[in-house]
């Protein structure tokens, strides 16, 4: 069974740092593209950073830029979001998920994944 688990979460506050992680199971990512989405309370869901196969590209939100830095091990089958300088606004539940395709269009296109994560709760206070 495909699987992706989010750890890394928890309450910081505004200016501090986390690093979420992503564990897959049941396939390897080296042929997926990864992204990081999260969702604030009474917001939608939006993509928030994505890196391609083979690390060919990286997209990031406009808000999160400068900030956020996506990464992966395709040996150990992980996936990272670094997350420097938070804000308030960056409250939300974090999910990471997977795409079989090359770079990261579909995140921007709002593309249906392949897999998905349970997510995990971000906080930031004042």
């Amino acid at each position: 069974e495909e699987n992706l688990v989010e750890s890394g979460g928890g309450l910081v506050q505004a200016g501090g740092s986390l690093r979420l992680s992503c564990a897959a199971s049941g396939f390897r990512i080296w042929n997926y593209a990864i992204g990081w989405f999260r969702q604030a309370p009474g917001k939608e869901r939006e993509g928030v950073a994505c890196i391609a196969e083979r690390n060919e590209s990286t997209y990031y939100e406009d808000s999160v830029k400068d900030r956020f830095t996506i990464s992966r091990d395709d040996a150990k089958n992980m996936a990272y979001l670094q997350m420097n300088k938070l804000e308030p606004k960056d409250t939300a539940i974090y999910y990471c998920a997977a795409h079989r395709s090359s770079g990261c269009v579909w995140m921007v296109l709002k593309a249906p994944y392949d897999c998905g994560g349970q997510g995990m709760q971000v906080a930031v206070s004042t």
